[in-house]
């Protein structure tokens, strides 16, 4: 049995932006409308005495715990400093990460970023255009200037900036996207593709072609052709490690052992969140932090399922000489009413372009 390693809590469930693709507040399931809208300091403790436990019994020298929403700061500087107060009494070999969508940071955030040593992730889809086709207030205004300027003020102490995160959108020019957030000096870019099943796909022109593939394709070429580039992009990164046997860093490539549970603010424990965009109740387990340990969370079928390689994909994967960097595509995007989960990524095409225009690169 793998042990968990990441733990992402659920800190806030509410949001003071209204993206349009957010797969919490717009997908099928919607179950936060009845979680509470902050995770009390009675469910972090809890949570924080099983993740010890449970670093204990497997001897882990080191766990991450990702403060997540909705929006993590909305639960206010001083609610989430006692929240990692308590993390790091029992924890004190923790790594802290927070993703945000910028538009709260402020330098009393930032000092309490710099007293418990957060990296910062801030979501952002590009230049103003680009990132106000989806994220927008909740009376539809731009939030490009409010996030951009909580990205200066964190760029005043890069240590803390972990990178930025961005969705895919085909209406927008893949390397004008790239260019722009890498001039707001990121480590990482993390582009994520949309959120999509085989019962419910993503937007195309052409259902036939590899539009995403060729998306992201040309994102590479940027990245690899620029003059100097001190920033890496995770998903062309991680296609560059597999493809060269090295390991990568995300689940949706590869075929390593999936070590990520989630915490929910009413303390239940979740597979992994982006479950919920598939259908809901996909992510549930019938577990919760008072109840149960993390060794009964690992144990069950269906984190199992995410821990279990080429076994858990279908037949046309485990045949595919591509399983290895790809794994069969994240896992809420292979699911259909029909096979469950036994299915290729609703992405299959774009990730076999992507990888092999990757790997045409390579050395032989």
């Amino acid at each position: 049995m793998p042990p968990l390693r990441t733990f992402i809590l659920k800190v806030v469930n509410r949001c003071n932006i209204n993206c349009d693709y957010c797969y919490v507040f717009h997908g099928p399931d919607q179950s936060w409308r009845e979680l509470p809208v902050r995770m009390s300091t009675d469910v972090a403790y809890a949570a924080a005495q099983r993740i010890a436990e449970h670093a204990t019994a497997h001897d882990l020298d080191h766990i991450d715990v990702v403060l997540h929403g909705g929006e993590p700061l909305l639960a206010g500087p001083r609610h989430l400093g006692a929240i990692l107060q308590i993390l790091r009494d029992h924890l004190p070999f923790v790594s802290f990460e927070l993703q945000t969508n910028g538009m709260l940071i402020d330098n009393e955030w930032l000092d309490l970023f710099e007293q418990f040593g957060v990296q910062v992730g801030v979501s952002l889809d590009g230049p103003p255009a680009a990132n106000n086709r989806h994220r927008v207030s909740h009376r539809g205004r731009s939030t490009f200037d409010t996030a951009v300027h909580g990205i200066e003020l964190l760029r005043g102490r890069p240590h803390l900036f972990a990178g930025i995160l961005a969705v895919v959108d085909l209406h927008n020019d893949p390397v004008e996207v790239h260019d722009d957030l890498a001039a707001l000096g990121p480590a990482v870019i993390d582009f994520n593709l949309p959120h999509a099943t085989h019962d419910s796909p993503p937007r195309r022109t052409d259902p036939d072609e590899p539009e995403y593939g060729r998306w992201l394709s040309r994102v590479y070429d940027a990245w690899i052709g620029a003059d100097s580039s001190t920033h890496s992009v995770r998903i062309l990164e991680d296609i560059v490690a597999l493809s060269l046997g090295a390991k990568g860093s995300v689940e949706s490539l590869g075929l390593a052992p999936a070590d990520i549970v989630v915490v929910e603010s009413d303390g239940s424990i979740e597979n992994v969140d982006t479950l919920k965009a598939a259908a809901p109740g996909a992510a549930g387990l019938g577990l919760n932090v008072f109840d149960h340990t993390f060794n009964e969370v690992a144990r069950h079928p269906a984190i199992r399922q995410r821990q279990t390689g080429a076994a858990a994909l279908a037949e046309e994967c485990q045949r595919c000489p591509l399983v290895s960097v790809c794994g069969g595509g994240y896992l809420p995007h292979r699911l259909s009413a029909e096979r469950g989960y036994r299915n290729p990524s609703v992405y299959c095409q774009d990730l076999a372009y992507l990888i092999r225009h990757v790997q045409a690169t390579l050395p032989a």
